[in-house]
């Protein structure tokens, strides 16, 4: 994902999910490390953490316990430090204000989590392909 070996932070409380992006990752040859937090709080304690690497790109479920996604990013993007961090949702949510909240908060992107493996895959080799060719301030 463009930034060798900077970490790409998954915030994400499904253990199946965690697994199934670590996969696929690995699949595509995307050689980053993974952080994974299972809610948006958890994920602000590492952000905010100075001995923390900042991520090159969040990934971020939106239906989480304790901090969901969309309050995640109401403080990530009205921070000056953390706020340039490309933030990609991936959930399975099929609401229509969350896309739109989600977009009103700076989303880079939004994607529906496939049930289907190879089709994961694919979204995953978007993300990558994008964020690979795309430049960074």
């Amino acid at each position: 994902m463009k930034v060798p070996n900077k970490p790409i932070l998954l915030v994400e409380d499904d253990q199946v999910d965690i697994m199934t992006v670590n996969r696929a990752l690995k699949e595509i040859h995307v050689t980053n490390p993974v952080v994974s937090r299972e809610n948006g709080e958890d994920a602000l304690h590492y952000l905010q953490d100075p001995e923390s690497e900042k991520p090159c790109i969040i990934l971020l479920d939106l239906n989480m316990p304790i901090m969901n996604g969309i309050e995640f990013l109401q403080i990530v993007k009205h921070d000056g430090q953390l706020k340039r961090i490309p933030v990609v949702v991936l959930t399975t949510s099929e609401e229509q204000q969350d896309k739109v909240s989600s977009f009103n908060l700076g989303v880079a992107g939004y994607m529906a989590k496939p049930v289907d493996y190879r089709q994961f895959v694919e979204v995953m080799r978007s993300i990558d392909a994008y964020w690979t060719i795309s430049e960074m301030p």
